[in-house]
């Protein structure tokens, strides 16, 4: 089973590193881009457990290490095969 998880900065919070590339895009003329968020993006092959929920345990993941809650959201997809 394959997951995927998109990180980002929450709306509310400021977001440096995509102040600096939207500066940058602005730098080299691309005037049309009006914000940038930078976030992360993470695969995870996962071996599921019999009677284990992985939904339950990827959002576990999410909220002990991989994303800082306080200022990060984060949403998880979930790919059979």
């Amino acid at each position: 089973m394959m997951a995927r998880i998109h990180i980002s900065p929450k709306p509310d919070i400021l977001d440096p590193q995509g102040k600096a590339v939207n500066s940058a895009l602005h730098d080299l003329g691309y005037r049309e881009v009006s914000e940038v968020r930078v976030g992360r993006y993470i695969t995870l092959e996962i071996q599921p457990q019999p009677g284990q929920d992985s939904r339950a345990r990827l959002e576990e993941m999410c909220r002990r290490l991989l994303a800082n809650i306080n200022v990060e959201t984060y949403t998880i997809e979930i790919h059979e095969g």
